[in-house]
Order: structure tokens, then sequence, then C-alpha cells
């Protein structure tokens, strides 16, 4: 009998210790989960500010239509992170395989952000204006499109407007892709791309872009140097 009881007794500190760990884990995650909240919450809350809304319960819907595709893309993302482990782990060191099946996972990526890019865009529109909704897509790709934009002017003051046209289409669609993207580096990659999309463009043009991002260049630092 008292076998049995000891029996029982370790039995239930061991469920009791495995519980406690489960409730540990369960309040860590849902820290987490809070934090998280929290900061993309905050990360939209500047961006709204910037829309000049008036109708404080039509800033709140905005500011968490705009937290709520950060956390969509952030699901996605994690999603493929956890798919891309699993082939791995199934393929072991046949590459051609985890190559294959990478691809196939890339792609599935590709459409499902595609899909939520353009729900997310209908969210927007149905709330606020095109100039509005441009300043929330610049808004989360940190103002490279505005900034850069300034910056190809201050360079080349003689563009025409078919040039100027060109380039602000260029960055308009690269910031179309950076809104997407899982993590500032990406988000840069994508101006990246777009910007030596531009320089061929211009070079094609007859513009001596090397040149004149030297002269430029050396007028911001002596700018700098003067205040």
């Amino acid at each position: 009998m008292n076998n049995w009881l000891r029996t029982v007794a370790v039995a239930l500190l061991i469920t009791s210790g495995v519980s406690g760990l489960q409730a540990q884990e369960q309040k860590k995650t849902e820290n987490q989960e809070a934090e998280y909240t929290r900061v993309i919450t905050q990360r939209a809350d500047k961006i709204v500010v910037t829309l000049g809304i008036a109708d404080q319960e039509k800033a709140a819907k905005v500011r968490d239509i705009i937290a709520n595709q950060y956390r969509s893309l952030n699901d996605l993302q994690e999603e493929k992170k956890a798919k891309v482990r699993s082939l791995k782990e199934e393929a072991g060191n046949d590459k051609a395989t985890v190559e294959a099946k990478m691809k196939k996972v890339e792609e599935a990526q590709d459409k499902k952000i595609s899909k939520l890019h353009d729900k997310y865009i209908s969210k927007l529109s149905k709330e606020l204006n095109e100039e509005q909704v441009a300043k929330v897509k610049d808004g989360m790709t940190f103002n490279v499109l505005p900034i850069t934009y300034k910056g190809y002017l201050e360079m080349l003051p003689s563009l025409t407007e078919k040039q100027k046209a060109q380039i602000l289409a260029y960055l308009t669609e690269a910031r179309e892709h950076a809104i997407d993207a899982e993590s500032a580096e990406k988000k840069h990659w994508w101006f990246g791309k777009y910007k030596g999309r531009i320089n061929n463009y211009l070079v094609a043009e007859g513009i001596d872009t090397k040149t004149a991002r030297e002269i430029w260049e050396k007028k911001l630092k002596e700018r700098q140097q003067a205040k």
C-alpha cells in the first residue's frame, strides 16, 4: 500500500511539474505576443499621425488595418520558415530536392503575399484617399521613395519631365514590393534593385550619373560641414 501511495505521489509531482512548465511556456508566449502587438500598434500609430485624420474612430480603424497587415505578413513569414525547416529535415543532404521544393515554397509564398497585398490596399482605399494611401506605403518603407526621388532631382536638376516621371515610376514599383518585405534589409534591397534600373535608364538617356553623383555628394558633404 505504501509503495502504491509513493508511486501515486511521484506521478502527481511529475504531472504537476509538467503542468508548471507548460504554464510557464504559455505565459512566455502570451508575453511575447503582447509585446509584438504593442510594437506593431506603435509602428502603425506613427504612420497614422502623418495622415491628418481628424476622426479618432477612423484613425483607430486605419491603425488597426496597418497593424494587422504587419501581423499577417509576419505570420506568412513564420509559416514559410517552418516549411523550409521541415523540407530540409526531410530531404537531408539531397540539395536538388531541397532546391526544387524551396522553389515551390517561394512560389506559394509569393501568391499568398500578392493576395494579401491586394486586400490590404483595398481596405486602406476604402478609408483613405490616394495621397493618404501613398503616405501609408511611405511610412511602411521608411520614406525611401520621397527621399530618394528628391535626391535624384537635386543631383540631376536638368532632368526632363519624362525622365522625372520614369524615375518616380521605378521608385513607386519598388515601394509596392517593399511594403510586403519581411525586414528593413529586404525593403532597402528592393529599392536598391530599382535604383540599378534607374541608373541604367539614365545612362541610356545619355546622362553621366557617376560624375553627377560625385558632384552632388561633394555638395552634401560641404553642407554638412557648414552646419
